[in-house]
């Protein structure tokens, strides 16, 4: 008897230590902003990996205040709530076919997708982690970007759209692609200089990277500045946007 309850309290000793050390963990991860990362440089120092922050900031205080951001939807809260600036879509962002355009401009060719975004946005944001050492980012995500635009639109041939980790291999179609070239541009001498999106910045790491859109379609911009005014004096509604017409 006195053998089965020392095991007793020894399991719930052990019970104890292992729920601590579980608290203690997930307070220390929980403690530090999502968009502020704490990482370990190759000799072992501790490193703040602040390029998202940075990235929102600079489009808060080097951008007008009615520019309009593209991206893929992922960072959409981000760019409105912490870089105080309009995206064209988010997480709560249920139409499909408005996914799907994102996905045909990012990638397309870069003259294909700047004739769409030209009339959409002013700036486009990418996330190109792997510079810093870290996966997720948006040429990892691409493929899904290309499923999701061929569901649309049936000229995106996503079988073809595709990018060999192990290898590094890259398919045509994907190198051709705006997104590959927003994320490789002067990070990789193969990547030819762009035509119609200026480089205006990339974080510290190399991890986020903002685009400007060059001649930006004024008429439609006007378009959508009138047509946001009618509906805060009436309440929403108003006059439908002219469809984009592209070759």
């Amino acid at each position: 008897r006195n053998w089965s309850v020392g095991l007793g309290c020894l399991l719930v000793v052990r019970l104890l230590v292992n729920y601590w050390h579980t608290c203690w963990v997930t307070a220390e991860q929980l403690s530090h902003p999502q968009i502020v990362l704490k990482g370990q440089s190759r000799t072992g120092e501790p490193v703040v990996i602040d390029d998202f922050r940075e990235a929102y900031w600079w489009l808060r205080d080097n951008t007008r205040t009615d520019s309009r951001v593209l991206s893929w939807w992922d960072y959409g809260y981000q760019i409105n709530g912490v870089g105080n600036r309009t995206t064209l879509a988010d997480g709560n962002t249920w139409n499909h076919e408005h996914i799907a355009l994102l996905g045909k401009v990012l990638t397309s060719p870069e003259k294909e997708s700047w004739e769409i975004a030209r009339h959409l946005a002013d700036y486009v944001l990418v996330w190109t982690t792997r510079w810093g050492g870290m996966s997720g980012d948006d040429i990892a995500k691409s493929p899904h970007m290309a499923r999701i635009g061929s569901s649309v639109y049936e000229d995106i041939d996503f079988r073809n759209y595709w990018y060999d980790e192990r290898s590094g291999e890259v398919s045509d179609m994907m190198e051709r692609s705006l997104l590959w070239r927003l994320h490789h541009y002067r990070l990789d001498p193969k990547v030819p200089t762009l035509t119609y999106y200026k480089e205006v910045f990339t974080s510290k790491h190399n991890m986020v990277r903002i685009y400007k859109v060059q001649n930006r379609s004024r008429e439609s911009k006007e378009f959508c500045a009138k047509a946001l005014q009618w509906a805060r004096e009436h309440g929403g509604g108003g006059e439908e946007p002219p469809p984009l017409a592209w070759p």
